[in-house]
This record gives structure tokens, sequence and C-alpha cells, in this order.
């Protein structure tokens, strides 16, 4: 079959009918009744943002004190009831770009700014019910700068070797995988960016 205008040799399926089934401060379930183009019909649900101004999307920021090094944070995990380390991030503001939203967020959560913040990656979350993307962003050059954020706690900052991510896979409280992929990704642009330094 040739490809469609998807690029991946299936037609979109056919909305039949859509309806919200719960509502939260920050989520709304949606139920979606759908054709496939073989006839095929299901129902799928998925989450989604319940419209409180945050619509925007998000932004992970990895963030490097000087060249061997990211900042990671301790904080609390509400769907794993514990403390996780993880990449800084947040929703962006309505009127942000995603370049001062990972500035403010950086100075919220770890005290730092940067004088240089560059897109690498666009990830998603759950694809299969959720719409949510994050914008992975590499912020260099940093400088002490805090600005109060909404977090209930002081957040924990923790410095780590960017080339030893594999120590960070070994422990209980570093798992999300987007900040994993986050960090690979890091990693091989730099390495990329250090190789073609040397070679010229």
């Amino acid at each position: 079959m040739p490809p469609d205008d998807t690029g991946v040799g299936h037609p979109k399926p056919h909305l039949l009918s859509r309806r919200e089934v719960a509502r939260s401060r920050l989520f709304a379930v949606e139920e979606l009744e759908l054709r496939f183009a073989n006839g095929a019909e299901r129902t799928f649900e998925r989450l989604t943002g319940s419209g409180n101004g945050h619509g925007g999307g998000a932004v992970m920021i990895v963030a490097m004190p000087d060249p061997e090094h990211v900042l990671l944070i301790h904080e609390y995990a509400a769907g794993f009831d514990d403390y996780a380390l993880t990449l800084p991030k947040g929703l962006i503001d309505p009127g942000e770009d995603i370049v001062s939203a990972a500035n403010r967020e950086l100075m919220e959560e770890c005290g730092m700014g940067a004088q240089r913040i560059e897109p690498l990656v666009e990830l998603s979350l759950a694809p299969n019910y959720m719409s949510h993307r994050i914008h992975v962003m590499l912020a260099t050059d940093l400088y002490e700068k805090r600005l109060p954020g909404d977090e209930p706690e002081p957040l924990i900052v923790e410095r780590h070797p960017i080339e030893d991510i594999a120590s960070l896979l070994a422990r209980e409280d570093f798992h999300e995988g987007r900040a994993i992929a986050a960090l690979f990704i890091a990693r091989d642009r730099l390495r990329s960016e250090r190789t073609h330094e040397q070679w010229w």
C-alpha cells in the first residue's frame, strides 16, 4: 500500500464521535469512537489538558554547569508517591516561548540561568493515550539566579557526569523515560560537537 499523507501507509481512522467523560483540575479524559480503514470500530480514551491556560506544552532542561556535568533535581513524584531524580522541567506559561520557559524553570528549580539555550528534541509520553509533548532544551553558560517557583519545598540539586549515565540507570530513584532519553541525546550531541571541533 502506498503511503498516505501521514507517511506510514495507513489513512487515519475516521472519528465517529468524541465526548468528555471525566475532568479534574489538571486533566480531562476524552472518549473517541473510531472507524479504521478496514472497517473495524474501536473505542479509545485519551488524557488531555483541562484548558487551565497551560496549552503551550512543557520543557525539560539538560543544564550543563560545566562541560562534563549535568544538573538533576530530586522532587516528589505523586504518581509513585516517592521522590525521584530527574531533569528540571515545567509547563510553558501563556505568552512564553520555549527558550524563555526553559530559562525560567531552570532559575526556579536549580537557582541557575543560562546564557545559551537551544532545542534538542521534542519527546512524547505514552502516545497511545496522551497528546502531551515536551521540548528538551540544552542549557550552557550557566550563571546563578533564582526565581520563586511553585514547588511546595526546596528542591535538592545534584551534579552528575553526563558521560556516566550507566550509574544513573542503576539507581532506584532515576527512572523517568523522558529524562533518560534526553540525557543520551544531549550526550551524543556534545560528543559530536567535540569531535567536530577537534576535526577542524
